[in-house]
């Protein structure tokens, strides 16, 4: 199985609520096509670099996965299919980007800066 990272935004007409439940949707699509989620990351209600459908903000959610590369075309367009979904992009993971990926979520970025931080103080 191929690694994958889906970015999506979401109108923000949503409540917090209403966007946790479109997340869980696609959540759930991918899981019932056999992905395995590694890591899902909600950004919040952020400031778009352009407005996109007259709107100037949107709800980001990162979601990184495993899954069969035919349940991407499935996944895309349940995303289509759904008018609170403004942009969103699959991109897979290339063997750097999943070491990179894995070095992020383990911490390793931020151990390296407080290391730093004590030789300044001391």
């Amino acid at each position: 199985m191929q690694q994958y990272e889906s970015v999506i935004i979401l109108t923000p007409l949503l409540s917090e609520d209403a966007a946790k439940e479109v997340v869980t949707k696609f959540t759930k699509i991918l899981t019932d096509g056999g992905a395995e989620i590694i890591q899902e990351d909600n950004w919040g209600l952020k400031k778009l670099a352009y407005p996109i459908q007259k709107k100037t903000t949107g709800y980001y959610h990162l979601t990184e996965f495993k899954a069969p590369g035919e349940l991407i075309n499935k996944l895309e367009v349940e995303f289509k299919r759904d008018e609170r979904v403004m942009r969103f992009l699959t991109i897979a993971l290339d063997k750097h980007a999943t070491a990179y990926n894995e070095k992020k979520r383990s911490g390793a970025f931020n151990k390296k800066k407080d290391a730093k931080s004590e030789e300044v103080a001391g």
